[in-house]
């Protein structure tokens, strides 16, 4: 059976990475997602790290979302939504914490998640043709 077979069968993990190459303090996208083909459904973890924040502090955000498959031009394209929330601390002096916004939406064209394009929008922050690629999962 062929792992494109084998996927559309049953569930499978999917890790990404998404970063601007040569942008000094841009954010890098570490995504670890549980696929469910039959479904159409996403479950997984959103990591965002960024050199310029304090001690390369990172966010981390449980997501949900979809897969969807179509066919444009003779050419197989993937379609990945994601959301979720992420709790922001309140720097001192004041007390308290609030619930964030993430949301992402994921291209891939082709047969498999080699490469892809990647917009992602978390609180007021926004990056946009994020050049997305499939990595091993650890």
């Amino acid at each position: 059976m062929s792992t494109s077979t084998a996927q559309a069968i049953g569930l499978y993990q999917l890790c990404l990475n998404g970063a601007k190459t040569g942008l000094l303090g841009a954010p890098t996208f570490h995504v670890s997602l549980l696929v469910n083909p039959s479904a159409n459904s996403i479950t997984g973890v959103v990591q965002i790290t960024q050199s310029v924040t304090p001690h390369g502090a990172a966010t981390s955000i449980n997501v949900t979302g979809t897969v969807h498959e179509m066919g444009f031009g003779g050419q197989n394209t993937k379609v990945i939504v994601l959301k979720g929330q992420y709790v922001v601390s309140v720097p001192p002096p004041a007390i308290g914490a609030y619930l964030q916004e993430f949301e992402a939406a994921i291209v891939f064209h082709g047969d498999g998640w080699a490469n892809g394009l990647g917009n992602f929008h978390w609180g007021t922050s926004v990056d946009n043709s994020v050049p997305v690629k499939s990595v091993p999962c650890q």
